[in-house]
């Protein structure tokens, strides 16, 4: 992806680590067992992602490790092996006397199960764990699955921030991409969300999506504003290799269906301006907040400075101690690692050196918005801003950064190219090659 780019291509992505996944294999294992039996440095900030891949419908552009039409006995044996797995992580020594920073239930659609689900996981993962100093304990909804007990039972088991992923407020938008809730169940949702008195909820929108139009995407922008959460979160499609948009175009040959990426950017340009009319501020590129006292995101932040992250479920992604892994994709071996043969279900990883770890905080926090030059002096004894000279140069002579001394800033163009502003800083064996 590049700024150059007018198509929203197949192979097009939203840069969340480095380096690219594709670079993880198998057998860098052995390296992964190393830091979880190592006891952790005590200043780094520890957090807990636990997938729950369930779904009622797999969306043409998802690009996750998602199931459709599983049964209760399904979940149960997926449950019963995501509890085991945590069991196992409870005892590794990298947890040390950490308390968990923050934990996040994603997916897939963590709120697929049942309010009787629900409170069986949380029971038997509190017998190993709690998160009671949790800053942040996120849980993602799909709207169609909330029902009020549902919602009332999220807050009892201590989930803090809820994530509604509501995407699009029209019908035909939601039915062509393959959401399965529909716009009267984002309402019913909303109304028992604010009835259970959550402190912070966020919903997401995507811009791009096949068949929306400027007079739907203003007529998002004005919903979105209407319910006013604390916080709003707006991707721009994107087409990994692996969603059904994807397939479709490269096995069929047609053109892409999503909207441009000149169109993408003004229509995320339109939102910033509204939302900040309306009280909002901008908090990252794909973020708006109405109270950043409020609203810390804590997931994100830590994960962006370098917090380990114990990765549980399947296919799930965790980092610890500079080692990245990746959970088997497979739910038979997921599963048979964990109920048979008692081993974490581990499938792939990546040793990243000094240099990659330090690329890795300067591109995610530049997606904040700003970098603190100072910070990466002291924490990597480096002067970024003389690292890469040329690279930051480019950026400002194209009007999307200022660049000091002490910090270097997005300008609002560079907001809405964030991503694409990236690869440039890459090593050059990780730059063109393949994300996933």
């Amino acid at each position: 992806m590049s700024t150059e780019s007018t198509k929203t291509e197949v192979g097009s992505y939203f840069i969340s680590n480095y380096p690219p996944f594709s670079k993880w294999k198998g057998d860098h294992l052995d390296a992964v067992h190393t830091a979880l039996q190592t006891p952790p440095a005590a200043e780094t900030p520890l957090g807990l992602y636990l997938h729950i891949p369930f779904c009622r419908k797999r969306c043409k552009f998802c690009y996750f490790k998602v199931f459709t039409d599983q049964n209760a006995k399904d979940i149960e044996a997926y449950v019963s092996a995501l509890c085991r797995e945590i069991e196992l992580v409870s005892k590794l020594p990298v947890m040390g006397e950490r308390p968990f920073r923050f934990v996040y239930f994603g997916g897939g659609t963590p709120s697929f199960l049942s309010s009787r689900q629900l409170t069986s996981l949380v029971d038997r993962l509190r017998a190993n764990i709690n998160w009671d100093k949790a800053e942040e304990v996120t849980f993602e909804c799909e709207p169609g699955t909330l029902q009020e007990n549902k919602v009332k039972t999220l807050k009892e088991l201590g989930v803090t921030r809820l994530s509604l992923g509501i995407e699009n407020f029209t019908d035909s938008v939601l039915e062509e991409n393959g959401r399965a809730h529909l716009s009267k169940e984002v309402y019913k949702a909303w109304d028992w969300i604010k009835g259970a008195d959550f402190d912070n909820v966020n919903i997401d929108l995507i811009s791009g999506m096949v068949g929306e139009t400027w007079d739907n995407w203003k007529y998002n922008i004005s919903e979105a504003i209407k319910l006013s959460p604390e916080s709003i979160t707006i991707y721009q499609m994107e087409l990994p290799f692996n969603t059904v948009y994807s397939k479709d175009i490269l096995g069929n040959k047609i053109e892409t269906p999503v909207a441009d990426w000149e169109t993408k950017r003004s229509w995320l340009n339109y939102a910033y301006d509204e939302f900040l009319g309306a009280g909002y501020k901008i908090s990252s590129a794909y973020t708006v907040v109405k109270d950043n006292n409020k609203v810390n995101f804590s997931y994100r932040d830590n994960l962006w400075s370098g917090s380990d992250l114990l990765a549980t479920g399947i296919a799930s992604f965790g980092h610890v101690g500079g080692v990245h892994y990746q959970n088997k994709a497979d739910m038979k071996q997921y599963q048979t690692d964990l109920t048979e043969h008692g081993k974490l279900p581990l499938g792939r990883a990546y040793v990243s050196t000094p240099h990659q770890l330090l690329v890795r905080e300067m591109i995610l926090q530049l997606k904040r918005g700003y970098l603190d030059v100072g910070y990466f002096k002291k924490k990597f004894d480096v002067d970024i801003t003389q690292q890469w000279k040329s690279e930051f140069k480019q950026h400002q002579d194209d009007g999307m950064l200022t660049v000091t001394p002490d910090r270097i800033e997005l300008t609002r163009q560079g907001f809405l190219n964030a991503d694409a502003l990236l690869p440039p800083f890459f090593e050059a064996e990780n730059q063109g090659i393949r994300y996933t």
